[in-house]
């Protein structure tokens, strides 16, 4: 028997598990995916800011729930990332993330964080490779050639 391994995470980002975690919770409105965020003290960079690696992780995090929502497993392929406002703490974020394209194993999407005044202070864009799950629960990553079958086996680094 295959374990689940969505069930059993550690996500940093989502898992309820995770002492350390940012324990999110997603939600779909519309086509968009959303979550609130507040950034407390030990998040900043600079005195008073997010720390850009985790605005990145919030970004990543919010697209990649989108494909969860729906039904697609995935993983991050690339990210472009461009920081437009300081993003301070203590103030509740809204994460946005929603689908650009889906050209079979590859899916597109964007994502961004929004001030509590309506300003968006961070955008992404993502090109996310569709994976096999139950490949993933085995410790060996198959990436899907199409959206139902063509896999290709990659062997995991040890």
């Amino acid at each position: 028997m295959t374990k689940n391994f969505r069930n059993e995470s550690m996500c940093f980002a989502c898992s309820p598990k995770n002492p350390i975690g940012l324990k999110l919770q997603f939600f779909m409105e519309g086509d968009t995916c959303k979550a609130s965020f507040v950034g407390r003290p030990e998040h900043q960079g600079w005195a008073g800011l997010i720390h850009g690696g985790l605005i990145a992780t919030l970004l990543d995090e919010v697209m990649a729930q989108w494909l969860w929502k729906n039904g697609i497993t995935a993983m991050t392929a690339e990210m472009t990332t461009r920081f437009k406002k300081a993003v301070p703490v203590d103030q509740e974020l809204t994460l946005e993330g929603y689908l650009l394209s889906d050209r079979g194993r590859l899916v597109e999407l964007g994502g961004r964080i929004v001030l509590p005044g309506g300003e968006v202070a961070a955008e992404a864009t993502s090109k996310f490779v569709r994976v096999d799950p139950e490949s993933m629960a085995k410790g060996v990553l198959k990436v899907a050639k199409g959206r139902s079958s063509g896999i290709a086996k990659k062997e995991p680094e040890e």
